[in-house]
């Protein structure tokens, strides 16, 4: 996902190589010698536009620079030092540290209650916000857990034909009104279904909020009234790049955000927004989904991605929840 930029620093870092270690070093003592902070910089400056181009926000771009530099800096170095080899890895190490956010144990937090357990999932239009929540129930199912679907997006007629084709590949039960019915009206019906059947898990799907509309925003603040949601899952597109920042932002600002759930990333060719969405908001995330079929859609593993950003093999996904 990375390519170019590697490339691009792969460039510096060869012609930094070409100088001698005298010119790139200094002598620390009779032990030997380390890199001069000077030689760094080229290489970091392309390695920070690298990273914009790559859809990284700039302050993240700026911080992956600083723990890069931080890194190496002053480093002990021979003759056998390889810069371009230093340099990817010390990257890695950054990425990371970025993507390790402390980690949201669903499964955990589910047993701390009595059910049904409410997820409630915003997002705007073209996300990916109604796969992820058929994939996520798909999940739970394989663990034995029972789900409720509520068609919170009434807005929208295709968007409860979508759910209730869901829900009829899942075998789950689903919850819907009329179009342009009340949506916090749907979830609170869902909820109160879920009690009474004793079912788990509540999914409320909700409409694809233009972030900067404010009435919508209102009314999805109303349905979290209504809802009271164990969690809060905000669904963003990789393709979407630094809009995604920007929507995760405000999104968590309206109702507040416990996670989130990155789609289409086996579309995404840069890699930034899943950088960008864990360091900038500050919350995990959660899951990642990445084709069409259920099963393509994965617990979130910060050494899964930072393979899949460098172009390495990566590890099959977990199976736990």
């Amino acid at each position: 996902m990375f390519k170019g930029l590697i490339d691009k620093f792969s460039k510096a870092s060869k012609e930094a190589k070409a100088k001698s270690v005298e010119d790139i070093s200094e002598v620390i003592d009779d032990s030997g010698r380390r890199l001069k902070e000077s030689a760094l910089d080229d290489i970091l400056h392309d390695l920070e536009l690298g990273l914009l181009e790559a859809d990284v926000a700039l302050p993240v771009a700026e911080e992956l620079a600083r723990l890069v530099r931080d890194g190496l800096a002053g480093r002990r170095i021979d003759r056998s030092f390889d810069m371009d080899d230093a340099v990817k890895l010390t990257l890695k190490a950054a990425v990371k540290e970025v993507l390790a956010q402390r980690p949201l144990d669903l499964a955990k937090l589910m047993k701390a209650k009595p059910p049904p357990f409410v997820l409630m999932f915003v997002g705007i239009n073209g996300g990916g916000k109604t796969t992820a929540i058929a994939k996520l129930a798909h999940r739970m199912q394989k663990h034995g857990i029972s789900c409720v679907l509520a068609a919170g997006d009434t807005f929208r007629a295709g968007a409860i034909e979508q759910l209730t084709l869901h829900s009829e590949k899942l075998g789950c039960k689903i919850i819907k009104h009329q179009e342009g019915s009340d949506p916090a009206a749907v979830a609170y019906d869902a909820i109160e279904h879920a009690r009474a059947r004793k079912k788990d898990v509540v999914f409320i799907d909700t409409a694809g909020r233009m972030q900067t509309n404010t009435n919508l925003m209102d009314e999805m603040k109303k349905i979290k009234r209504v809802a009271k949601p164990d969690i809060v899952f905000f669904v963003g597109d990789a393709l979407a790049g630094s809009d995604a920042v920007e929507q995760a932002k405000r999104f968590d600002a309206a109702v507040g955000i416990d996670g989130v759930i990155l789609t289409k990333v086996d579309a995404d060719a840069k890699g930034g927004a899943a950088l960008s969405i864990a360091k900038t908001i500050g919350k995990p995330i959660a899951y990642i989904s990445y084709g069409q079929e259920y099963d393509k859609f994965g617990k979130f593993d910060p050494d899964w991605m930072v393979a899949r950003i460098f172009g390495e093999k990566t590890s099959k996904d977990k199976t736990d929840l």
